[in-house]
C-alpha cells in the first residue's frame, strides 16, 4: 500500500513539473516577414535570435536559429550595383540566408527592435583586395 501511494505521489509530482516546464519555456523566434533591399536582405523575426556567419567561396552566410513555415525563398538584389542572389533556408539547426554575387563578398549585419517586432538587417559589399 505504501509502495502504491510513494509511486503515485512521484508520477503526480513528475506530470506537474513537465506541465511547469512547458508553461515556462521559452517561444521559439519565428520568421516573421523578408524585404529585399538594394545591398542586402531585411528580416522580421518575433524575437532576438541567435546568429553566426560564414564566409565561404567568396559567399556570404548567416545562420539565425529561428524557424520559418514552408520551403527556401530565394530572390536577387543588387550589392555594388551588381546583381546578388540570396537564398533563405531552413536546415536543422536553423535558418540559413545566404547572399551570392560574381565577386566575392564581404558582409555584416545589426539587429533591433522596432514596431513590435525584431529586425535583421544583413547587409554586404563586395570585397576589396
Amino acid at each position: 500500500m505504501r509502495r502504491r501511494f510513494f509511486g503515485s505521489l512521484v508520477l503526480l509530482g513528475l506530470l506537474v513539473g513537465l506541465m511547469i516546464g512547458r508553461l515556462t519555456a521559452p517561444e521559439p523566434v519565428r520568421l516573421l516577414g523578408v524585404e529585399v533591399v538594394a545591398g542586402g536582405v531585411d528580416l522580421r523575426l518575433s524575437g532576438a535570435p541567435a546568429l553566426r556567419e560564414a564566409y565561404r567561396d567568396g559567399s556570404y552566410a548567416v545562420l539565425i536559429e529561428a524557424q520559418a513555415r514552408g520551403e527556401q525563398m530565394r530572390g536577387q538584389t543588387r550589392i555594388d550595383g551588381q546583381p546578388a542572389n540570396w537564398r533563405l533556408q531552413n536546415t536543422d539547426e536553423g535558418l540559413v540566408l545566404s547572399l551570392v554575387a560574381a565577386r566575392p563578398l564581404r558582409g555584416r549585419w545589426r539587429g533591433g527592435t522596432g514596431d513590435g517586432d525584431w529586425w535583421l538587417r544583413v547587409r554586404a559589399e563586395t570585397a576589396r583586395p
